[in-house]
């Protein structure tokens, strides 16, 4: 009897079911996420959310959880249909939450108790976030949509039921959303003894037509008050239209609630500058800063700005860790952050005037994130390849770890897990890679396995200790496949020049890098040559696409999600220009007429003769400072001839489109319908491009997902799908 793969689909829960000791799709929704952490004032508690999914509502809840930061039992502090969420801890050691169980969001206060639940505020709009209780308790800031642009039916309010957009600039939209002629603003409000809101918020933007935070990832981090509750610093990017597209120039704004003035503390900065925090005594705030302009992917240096002195200084500037989610210790002298490091995520310290940076911990983890309980002490969120997110206490003289919480201990209870180890590859340019290898649970070296590429995206996106709910190794070494996941050329944690030297070179030597890796682990003999596959995700999308017109028979199968296919085409569409111009070089109509895909050597030669061409037609002499400008004009010169040559390479020779012709390999496509970073025309392309020339082809189409499936029964489809394609394309007899 013919079964349709719609039917296949679902007996696959039933498959599932008989299996329950390794992970499943079903079982990722089960377990419960980490969400925000805060330690309470005295340093004795921490407060933290825990989200879990309902698969049949296709949602989730946050609920607050409370755990000793000395050790002890977790205990759960709200248990509502609505989810808690934007923990504060006030002064006088109350919690404080927004909840929209009134219907909108509002703010509630709860004791460290679980008792004295009340309600704080009235706010009147919807789409309040982001708030926070200023150290004193004399304040509270938060975020709110205000309306700065026109609809269709502002512009003609006798057309009611047009449906219509009139767009006249750039960033019409963004990630996954349409601009809807709103804008994320800051208010502070004054709160009275009982801890109540009083009177009214006042925007400290406005008329402004610019986000803050940053959209759409952006959150309470890239906000903050001063120690003595009268100043507060957010993060903006303030331009717009083709501006706003083409830099990554956002600033730190200081706002004076007592003078009702602001000041640009990081203006002059090119990059991306967020993340802003106070030092303890109110005399410095420091911040995350990235010093190219249109490169977001650049490292996130530390600058510090003194109050007194009016001056900045990056205190990292000589290091090539990239620094992120930094705090100051209780005595000012130090700052800490978390910084990726071969392919793990560690705690760092560097002291606040700058100096040598101190890495305080090692191991096969990340601590994602982390908060300071005391002088020593660090509440970190920790992740392994094998073990989602849970609270641990580290020591920051000794980087010993205790643990906190066993948030999934009855949802692990009895899984296998599959063990991960990082091995080194020799690449074609003779350079040593990190290259982390999953095997499935019960692995057994006599056997053969299939084995699958996993292409990364970002392009600088670093392969570390995180727990993926989106590729999650453990859960396709369960499923029987060996993953082979290297830390190729363009990802962090290796060093400055491993991370840049994929911009404009995309389809170079970290498509090789990729090869590398698979040829080198194939050579065990637990590898199954004849079924190898290549599955990857943005430009992990893109580098399968590459590879499915490049592999010379390497794999059986290709899966591609989100992935850029026609770099021409997606050039126009995507909506961050400054991602695309300073990864490609510019635009496709910016290549240089006849122009030709040059070598590195062939480059180098054709501007040292064009350099010494201009030179020798020079008719007249020149003075020594005339000659050093001329030298650098020539320079100048030099770099637009490079860039053009990438502009050409890119377009010409790293296109995966022009190699569509040597596809051979049955291929599944997956996209979603909201995903403007790479919009759905680039999956539509490739997959009408596979069955025109009648090569095996699926296309997923997710018509409201963005850039991740992020919904629960969608997520559960994605992964039936694809591990349905692997059965079939890769397994024995299939």
């Amino acid at each position: 009897m013919k079964i349709s793969f719609l039917a296949a689909l679902t007996l696959l829960p039933l498959a599932a079911a008989a299996q329950q000791q390794v992970y499943t799709p079903e079982l990722l929704w089960k377990l419960g996420r980490l969400g925000e952490m805060q330690v309470s004032p005295d340093r004795k508690t921490v407060a933290y959310t825990v989200t879990r999914f309902s698969l049949a509502d296709n949602k989730g809840n946050a609920d607050i959880w409370l755990v000793p930061v000395a050790g002890g039992p977790a205990r759960q502090l709200t248990n509502s249909p609505d989810s808690e969420n934007t923990l504060n801890w006030r002064p006088d050691g109350k919690l404080t939450f927004l909840s929209a169980e009134s219907g909108r969001d509002q703010l509630y206060v709860l004791n460290p108790d679980g008792t004295g639940k009340q309600k704080l505020s009235e706010f009147p709009e919807e789409g309040l976030a982001n708030l926070r209780y200023a150290p004193t308790g004399n304040f509270i800031l938060y975020t709110q949509d205000v309306k700065t642009g026109k609809s269709v039916q502002d512009w003609y309010p006798d057309l009611p039921k047009a449906d219509a957009r009139i767009i006249d600039g750039l960033n019409y939209r963004h990630w996954n959303t349409w601009d809807d002629f709103k804008s994320s603003h800051v208010f502070f409000q004054p709160v009275g003894e009982d801890g109540r809101p009083t009177g009214y918020g006042k925007d400290v933007m406005p008329g402004e037509k610019f986000d803050a935070p940053l959209q759409p990832l952006g959150g309470a981090e890239q906000l903050a008050f001063a120690p003595d509750g009268y100043r507060l610093t957010y993060t903006s990017r303030k331009l717009t239209g083709k501006a706003e597209a083409e830099s990554t120039n956002s600033d730190i704004y200081l706002y004076d609630i007592r003078a009702g003035k602001t000041l640009n503390v990081s203006e002059g900065l090119g990059g991306y500058d967020t993340e802003p925090v106070f030092s303890p005594d109110g005399s410095k705030v420091a911040w995350l800063s990235m010093a190219t302009p249109g490169f977001e992917a650049d490292r996130t240096g530390i600058v510090v700005y003194d109050f007194n002195t009016k001056q900045r200084a990056d205190i990292t500037a000589k290091s090539e860790q990239a620094a992120a989610n930094i705090r100051w210790s209780p005595d000012g002298k130090t700052i800490y952050f978390v910084s990726v490091v071969a392919g793990t995520e560690q705690l760092f310290s560097v002291p606040s005037k700058g100096g040598k940076i101190r890495q305080l911990t090692t191991g096969a983890q990340n601590y994602n994130s982390f908060e300071l309980a005391g002088p020593d002490v660090a509440i970190c969120n920790k992740t392994t390849q094998r073990h989602p997110a849970d609270l641990v206490r580290v020591d920051l003289k000794t980087g010993r770890e205790t643990p906190l919480t066993s948030i999934n201990q009855q949802e692990l209870a009895g899984i296998k897990t599959s063990k991960s180890e990082a091995r080194m590859v020799r690449t074609t340019d003779g350079k040593q890679m990190q290259v982390y290898v999953i095997y499935p649970p019960d692995f057994d070296p006599s056997k053969k396995y299939p084995t699958l590429l996993y292409c990364q995206g970002g392009p600088q996106s670093p392969i570390t200790q995180s727990f993926s709910y989106r590729w999650n190794f453990q859960l396709m070494a369960a499923n029987g496949y060996i993953v082979v996941a290297p830390n190729r050329r363009g990802l962090p944690g290796f060093g400055t020049n491993w991370n840049k030297s994929i911009s404009g070179d995309w389809g170079g030597q970290a498509i090789r890098d990729y090869l590398s890796a698979i040829d080198a682990v194939s050579e065990e003999p637990y590898v199954d040559k004849d079924r190898r596959g290549c599955v990857g995700a943005s430009y992990g999308g893109y580098s399968v696409y590459q590879l499915a017109g490049k592999h010379e028979g390497r794999f059986k199968t290709f899966i591609a999600h989100a992935g850029l296919y026609n770099l021409t085409s997606w050039y126009p569409t995507t909506e961050e220009m400054f991602f695309a111009n300073h990864e490609l070089g510019g635009a496709p109509w910016q290549i240089p007429s006849k122009s030709r895909t040059l070598s590195s050597a062939q480059k180098d030669s054709a501007m040292r003769v064009e350099t010494a061409t201009r030179i020798a037609t020079n008719p007249e002499p020149v003075a020594a400072t005339d000659n050093l400008a001329n030298r650098s004009a020539l320079l100048g010169a030099d770099a637009e001839f490079e860039r053009k040559q990438h502009v050409a390479q890119s377009y010409q020779e790293f296109n995966p489109q022009l190699f569509a012709r040597n596809w051979d390999t049955p291929i599944l496509v997956i996209h979603g319908g909201k995903d403007f970073r790479v919009p759905e025309d680039q999956g539509m392309e490739a997959f009408g491009t596979a069955q025109l020339r009648s090569i095996p082809s699926r296309f997923l189409y997710f018509p409201n997902e963005g850039h991740w499936v992020q919904k629960p029964q969608n997520s559960v489809l994605w992964n039936r799908v694809f591990f349905d394609w692997l059965g079939r394309t890769l397994k024995p007899g299939s």
